[in-house]
């Protein structure tokens, strides 16, 4: 059960119209527990849907992107953050079976140098905060400047989306659950 309250599009579309047109155009409808439990600072809410959209624009490749973001999610034991990233990893690029090897990448011979470099940038960057010079060296053969930089923003981004979840209790809604 969460620990904040969900606030429903109703109730936003009453005191927040903007930022409530704003969750329906830009995300999934219905709209995720993880935007309506932010709902309840919706200033911080608005920034947070602008900083995302940044992010997203990024020009590391969508299917890199998804396997980064598919590392942070299993390395933190994020089932939203894995659930909720099934679905664009497979528009990405990713076969079911790779999405369901991201967790043991290492060892998968389903994934090129490159994945599995971007995918140990992830790891690295999740479990020990600083990047070990081997781990960067290993996916800066791949990456440009402006790629390498926006992998860490992208890995950033993400564990800060798994610790809010983790710290707010966000619950996976019915729709995602088999």
């Amino acid at each position: 059960m969460a620990r904040v309250r969900y606030v429903p599009n109703s109730e936003l579309a009453e005191t927040q119209a903007a930022l409530n047109g704003r969750l329906l155009e830009e995300r999934k409808v219905p709209t995720g527990n993880i935007f309506l439990a932010l709902a309840n600072a919706p200033a911080i809410l608005n920034d947070f849907l602008t900083y995302a959209n940044a992010v997203r624009a990024a020009d590391i490749s969508p299917k890199l992107r998804e396997m980064a973001i598919l590392t942070v999610g299993y390395c933190t034991d994020s089932e939203y953050e894995i659930v909720h990233h099934h679905s664009h990893g497979l528009k990405a690029g990713l076969t079911e079976e790779q999405f369901h090897a991201i967790r043991h990448f290492e060892t998968s011979d389903l994934f090129n140098e490159e994945e599995k470099a971007v995918m140990a940038f992830a790891k690295d960057s999740t479990l020990n905060v600083d990047v070990s010079d081997e781990v960067w060296n290993d996916v800066a053969k791949f990456l440009s400047e402006k790629q390498l930089v926006e992998l860490a923003i992208n890995v950033a981004w993400y564990n800060s989306g798994v610790r809010l979840m983790g710290a707010l209790k966000i619950d996976l809604e019915d729709s995602y659950k088999k």
